[in-house]
């Protein structure tokens, strides 16, 4: 069976073909091929959210994961970012939820809240 992809690792967008052997076809870098194969085999994302934050100015506060979580982790983290709560200030970088479920990924503050 023939899967096919848009890779997203740069904007030139290459449409990916990838057999059962997870040969790639349709690539034009090896960023691509790459890419294939680990969104095949093991597909990480990129979690961006907001919290609560007790603020004079905001309510919510953007954070995100700074390295890429496993697919499948994604839901549960949900879970668990839904259940913090900060206080002014936070800065960009703080950590919200450090080292989340062990994988050594941390979920940080993407905008200084300073009162």
């Amino acid at each position: 069976m023939i899967r096919e992809l848009i890779c997203i690792t740069c904007p030139r967008g290459c449409h990916l073909k990838v057999d059962e052997n997870l040969n790639v076809t349709g690539n034009f870098c090896p960023r691509g091929a790459a890419y294939a194969k680990a969104e095949l085999t093991h597909p990480v994302r990129t979690l961006t959210s907001t919290v609560v934050i007790k603020s004079n100015l905001d309510n919510r506060v953007p954070v995100k994961s700074n390295n890429p979580l496993p697919k499948e982790l994604i839901a549960k983290a949900m879970e668990e970012i839904n259940k913090v709560r900060l206080s002014a200030p936070v800065h960009i970088g703080d950590v919200a939820i450090k080292n989340i479920f062990d994988t050594g990924v941390d979920i940080v503050v993407t905008k200084n809240v300073l009162e």
